[in-house]
């Protein structure tokens, strides 16, 4: 943020900006007590529901005139949805990473698979796998948050992006058909054994080495796996990605993509001023420049990635989809979120419990909702 500074200030010569830092878990408490106290003129955080709660408590500002006036619906179209509540927009994002499937090409191109487009032939490339020994998908679901993926996933493609969004809203019941609908596609994963059978023994960073030696073909993962694939061998000719694929047909493509944001508080001092900040921040120069120190993807899709494959992928995948989830862990409640993802892991080892499972979540809903 340094240099984004800088650079604001030298465009605007009338303003100073302080940069107050906390680390990042002390600022999820602090955040809570400046903004009805003492609040700064603009805060970050997260998209989606994570924001839900301040935007309801009055604590955010309606930033919707900034966003027609610098024409936002068009350049981050991509994470409208998620900044929207109530038809009003609450903030500016600035940088996201996209999730989806990791491969070996090596072990595809060895067994004669193609990059699969749809559920089924996923589903058909893991039957070749399992026949030759391999895992068709890697993970390690020891710390939980990597089945919230999967369950993302799952029911982003069987269901789509405002159905998701209303189950992890508590709007929807975790019996209705339509998530057992998910949990029956998901069925055909994991019966089979298609799935790294420790995985609940395991963290994320423990599956890695499987993938790098061709014992696995494939992992769900976030953009950030790349680094640590590379460290310990893989590179872009061993090392592809491909976005998850297709269930249900022609439902319009939503990604997970964990998004970073800017809001300015109701009780902000220099409320223009922080507009005019958060104007700066949305433009397609202050993207590509601060992307390019995070390593990560600018929200305007008028920027600029740094010359990589993957944020080059990623770029497109998500300047182009319908709708950005911020990932179960963001989007649900944290009790939900941690209770959901019990549920998921526990599925993931035994299938055959899926009734207790969606009973016990729902139990979870009636309470932590109301």
């Amino acid at each position: 943020f340094d240099q984004l500074v800088a650079d604001f200030e030298a465009a605007n010569p009338d303003i100073d900006v302080t940069i107050n830092v906390f680390d990042h878990e002390g600022y999820k408490t602090a955040i809570r007590n400046f903004l009805t106290a003492d609040a700064p003129d603009l805060a970050n955080w997260y998209a989606g529901n994570r924001m839900a709660p301040f935007v309801n408590a009055g604590q955010f500002e309606d930033i919707s005139d900034l966003w027609a006036s610098e024409n936002m619906g068009e350049t981050l179209k991509s994470a409208e949805a998620a900044m929207t509540i109530d038809g009003k927009q609450w903030g500016v994002p600035y940088t996201y990473y996209q999730w989806g499937i990791y491969y070996n090409k090596d072990v595809f191109a060895e067994h004669g698979v193609d990059i699969p487009t749809t559920w089924d032939e996923f589903i058909t490339a893991c039957a070749v796998f399992k026949e030759a020994a391999v895992d068709c998908t890697t993970t390690g679901t020891k710390a939980l948050w990597p089945s919230g993926g999967w369950f993302d996933y799952m029911n982003l493609r069987t269901n789509g992006y405002d159905f998701h969004m209303q189950l992890t809203n508590g709007e929807i019941p975790w019996t209705d058909d339509r998530v057992k609908a998910t949990f029956a596609e998901w069925a055909k994963l994991i019966e089979p054994g298609y799935v790294t059978a420790n995985h609940a023994a395991i963290d994320w960073q423990d599956a890695l080495p499987l993938l790098v030696q061709g014992k696995a073909a494939t992992y769900l993962m976030g953009n950030f796996a790349v680094a640590p694939l590379k460290e310990a061998g893989m590179t872009d000719e061993t090392l592809g990605f491909f976005p998850f694929p297709e269930i249900t047909p022609g439902l319009p493509r939503a990604e997970d993509a964990p998004s970073d944001t800017v809001h300015i508080p109701i009780g902000a001092k220099n409320k223009e001023d922080a507009k005019l900040f958060l104007a700066f921040l949305a433009s397609a120069e202050a993207q590509s420049k601060i992307n390019a120190t995070l390593e990560q993807l600018p929200v305007n899709n008028q920027a600029t990635v740094v010359d990589d494959p993957f944020l080059e992928q990623g770029f497109e995948l998500l300047s182009t989809a319908e709708g950005l989830a911020q990932f179960f862990d963001r989007d649900a409640p944290a009790e939900m979120a941690k209770m959901g993802m019990e549920g998921f892991q526990e599925f993931m080892v035994k299938p055959d419990n899926i009734d207790r499972i969606l009973e016990r979540l729902e139990g979870a809903r009636a309470r932590i909702y109301n």
